[in-house]
């Protein structure tokens, strides 16, 4: 419902994306889940309009219907919109919609590369469509970085610009690096990695205490361990805090939480088959009302993965287990990035 809603797609409509799009096998499926969809959609909006109530989505649908009817006029000159590479289609349409008047002016601001919300609503093409929907426009690409060093912006942006339908820019750093700024580490098992982990972390605490890594502002640095998914969190050493912590301060996040934020040091502790890039995957009923696919393989996985390498400052050290590497390791490998 929250898709449907998000695409301004009604119950007719969803049918006829069935007729008119090759779903292969799921097409049966498909009608059938519609046949459960349809009844259940129609009690959703019967008891919002009972309670005199909506919901989010079509807050935003009703809202861009409103303004494009001309039955409110916009007081606002410029409308600055951030993140957008996050937008969805209702929440696009109704930036628009405000600045309809002459002489209104519309300020977006996202990174395309770092589109990683497909699964709650985004839809990337809003982003690198910009022009074909929203007009002429005035494109600056900010391509200065003040985070990861050079050789970590060179290696991440070769990574995630293998897909050509995305935005291409060249990003420069300004930051000096210290030490290598891409390791990685093979295990045996997977049950050896949070041991493998901890003697990287033990090797960064004896590069601070012998001075020969730098600490940080507060007498401290920092590493984030990021796992695709919060089971990942047990890759972090229970004694992280009693071994390491008067100089370090270990957390553990997901990578899509991750983002917009930074640390000295990335840990990426699961970088072994069918852990990441995921193999799971949305139901393919959700494709009737989700935006268009980006078609290259993996696309939303590689931009995660773009996210959780620049999230550094200082270095990212991937672990994987033997026989059983990541594609996206084989990958950097074999440009030798790493």
């Amino acid at each position: 419902i929250t898709h449907a809603k998000s695409n301004c797609l009604s119950v007719a409509e969803l049918r006829k994306r069935i007729k008119a799009e090759d779903f292969d096998a799921f097409t049966y499926r498909h009608k059938l889940f519609l046949a459960l969809y349809g009844p259940i959609r129609n009690a959703w909006d019967e008891a919002l309009t009972d309670s005199d109530a909506t919901d989010f989505e079509e807050m935003l649908n009703m809202a861009g219907e409103h303004l494009e009817a001309g039955n409110w006029n916009s007081p606002y000159e410029l409308i600055m919109v951030d993140e957008f590479q996050d937008a969805s289609w209702a929440r696009a349409r109704m930036s628009q919609a405000l600045v309809k008047q002459p002489g209104r002016f519309l300020f977006v601001v996202g990174d395309d590369w770092q589109s990683i919300n497909r699964f709650a609503g985004a839809d990337i093409s809003v982003m690198t469509g910009f022009r074909d929907w929203c007009g002429d426009a005035q494109v600056l690409k900010l391509e200065r970085t003040f985070r990861c060093p050079q050789a970590l912006c060179d290696a991440s942006s070769a990574f995630v610009m293998k897909n050509e339908k995305q935005i291409p820019k060249k990003v420069r750093s300004e930051t000096l690096q210290i030490g290598p700024v891409l390791q990685a580490f093979q295990v045996l098992d997977r049950t050896r990695i949070r041991g493998a982990v901890r003697l990287h972390l033990q090797s960064i605490y004896e590069q601070l205490r012998d001075g020969s890594h730098p600490l940080g502002k507060n007498g401290k640095v920092s590493v984030y361990v990021l796992g695709r998914y919060n089971a990942d969190e047990h890759y972090v050493p229970p004694s992280w805090k009693s071994d390491f912590g008067d100089k370090m301060a270990v957390e553990f996040h997901t990578i899509h939480k991750s983002k917009g934020s930074e640390a000295d040091y990335i840990v990426l502790p699961h970088l072994a088959k069918h852990g990441f890039p995921s193999r799971k995957e949305d139901d393919p009923v959700l494709r009737l009302a989700m935006p268009a696919e980006d078609p290259y393989p993996k696309s939303e996985e590689r931009r995660l993965f773009y996210v959780a390498l620049t999230r550094a400052r200082r270095s990212v050290a991937m672990f994987t287990v033997q026989g059983r590497e990541s594609p996206f390791l084989i990958e950097l490998m074999k440009g030798g990035w790493v």
